[in-house]
């Protein structure tokens, strides 16, 4: 995407109307797409056009209110922006307009021509959805897994952009870095990672209907039943040019993926100035609970860490009555 990682702009669409499958695109400022895929009725799907890649979103029904703060909730991996279907509404109901975007590279959002999917690439995207609705320095974000260094790079990007952030399972600061270097256990339980360094992931992901998910949906979040999940993750990452993109941000992590410059000054690993809660699942079978207990001791106090009972990764479905009380009272 060509945007200023700093000062982004989207064009502006032509108004226009189009039919794509059972999904009708109008244009109106943005495009608001509708699908009988929707969740439930307070959700609708927009997309966003970008100066060369479009992004698409879940947004609330109140999203076009600019009396209201904007909150920004951004998915990780496995995963799509449904996982966010119980926390919007509460959002909504606390006075936020709510956007949750497919993050570039998962579809329906668009694949970048330069293949580059780097977090930093994110935190752009994000900047630009934020000037895109109108937003202000009221504004909140709230991530999950690759979601939550995401909006910690956000947030540190454009400080006053933001009032305050939520993280759900992957902890601010160098707590996860620290963990390869000291902990054996999270190094086992990170064994995908390097998986995806090598071109079999390119073959044994895909295969089988992308079973390779469903067997990490189940290690990462144990006993819970991920069949409202799953298929919309699927349904983002099955052709392989979303599959690559997928796997690019572990590849441009941890290994030589495509990178540029400017994306990579977003993704100084620094904790964020804003007040930030951050979520953990005591079951979480991706980052053990003992990595977001040493977390305490590397951030400030504008952080606040709280170890959710009973779940694992995927809490805000796992658990979502917690979780939503936890992050709306947090930022109420």
């Amino acid at each position: 995407v060509a945007i200023s990682p700093i000062s982004p702009t989207i064009d502006a669409p032509s108004r226009s109307t189009t039919r794509q499958g059972d999904v009708t695109c109008v244009g109106d400022g943005y495009r608001r797409v509708m699908t009988s895929a929707d969740p439930d009725s307070s959700v609708v799907t927009t997309r966003v056009p970008g100066d060369g890649l479009d992004l698409a979103a879940l947004t609330s029904v109140s999203i076009d209110d600019t009396d209201r703060p904007l909150a920004i909730c951004v998915h990780g991996f496995p995963d799509s922006p449904h996982t966010w279907r119980h926390l919007m509404p509460a959002l909504d109901e606390a006075g936020y307009r709510v956007v949750a975007p497919y993050l570039r590279g998962y579809a329906p959002s668009g694949v970048p021509s330069d293949s580059c999917v780097q977090t930093g690439a994110s935190v752009a995207d994000l900047l630009a959805l934020h000037t895109h609705f109108g937003a202000d320095g009221r504004d909140v974000l709230v991530g999950h897994d690759w979601g939550a260094p995401i909006v910690y790079g956000a947030a540190t990007a454009t400080p006053d952009a933001w009032s305050k952030v939520v993280g759900l399972a992957v902890p601010p600061g160098g707590a996860f870095a620290h963990a390869f270097l000291t902990n054996t256990d999270q190094l086992k339980r990170s064994w995908y990672m390097f998986f995806f360094q090598h071109p079999l992931a390119d073959m044994v992901v895909p295969s089988d209907d992308l079973s390779f998910i469903d067997m990490i949906w189940e290690d990462w979040s144990p006993g819970y039943d991920a069949s409202d999940d799953l298929p919309h993750v699927k349904d983002a990452l099955r052709d392989p040019a979303n599959l690559a993109c997928a796997l690019g941000m572990y590849r441009a992590t941890f290994g030589d993926g495509p990178k540029r410059d400017d994306y990579s000054a977003n993704e100084t690993g620094d904790p964020p100035p804003q007040p930030l809660l951050y979520l953990h699942g005591t079951s979480d079978g991706c980052i053990g609970p003992e990595v977001a207990e040493s977390a305490r001791a590397m951030v400030g106090d504008n952080v606040t860490i709280e170890l959710v009972a009973g779940v694992g990764h995927f809490l805000q479905v796992e658990d979502p009555a917690a979780v939503n009380s936890h992050v709306v009272e947090f930022l109420t």
